[in-house]
This record gives C-alpha cells, sequence and structure tokens, in this order.
C-alpha cells in the first residue's frame, strides 16, 4: 500500500494528476508516508464531511 501512495504522490507532485483522495479508513497509512517526504509543505490537505481530505500540490511551500 506504501509503494501506491508514494506513486500517487509522485504523480502529483509531477502533475500527471490533480489531486489526491484519501479516504477516511486511509488517512493515517497515507500521512505515514507524506511526512517523511522532503516536499511535506507543497502538499495541501482539504478536509471534507465524513472524513475525506483532498490533497493538491502547491508549487510553494507553505509556511
Amino acid at each position: 500500500m506504501q509503494e501506491s501512495y508514494i506513486e500517487k504522490l509522485n504523480m502529483l507532485q509531477n502533475g500527471d494528476i490533480q489531486n489526491i483522495v484519501v479516504e477516511k479508513n486511509e488517512f493515517i497509512a497515507f500521512r505515514e508516508v507524506l511526512v517523511h517526504r522532503e516536499d511535506f509543505k507543497h502538499f495541501s490537505g482539504n478536509a471534507e464531511q465524513g472524513g475525506r481530505v483532498v490533497y493538491t500540490y502547491l508549487n510553494t511551500a507553505r509556511s
């Protein structure tokens, strides 16, 4: 599963996809992969009702 998350994050970073939708039951595992990336602060997560989070990639790192 981690390899799948890494692949999706790389695709988002490269602009191959516009966003990643992470369901509530996947959030903890996904976040574990995300926070270990050097470009972690370039990813922005938007929480939706029901526990779903939609991640996008920012060209400028958030502070």
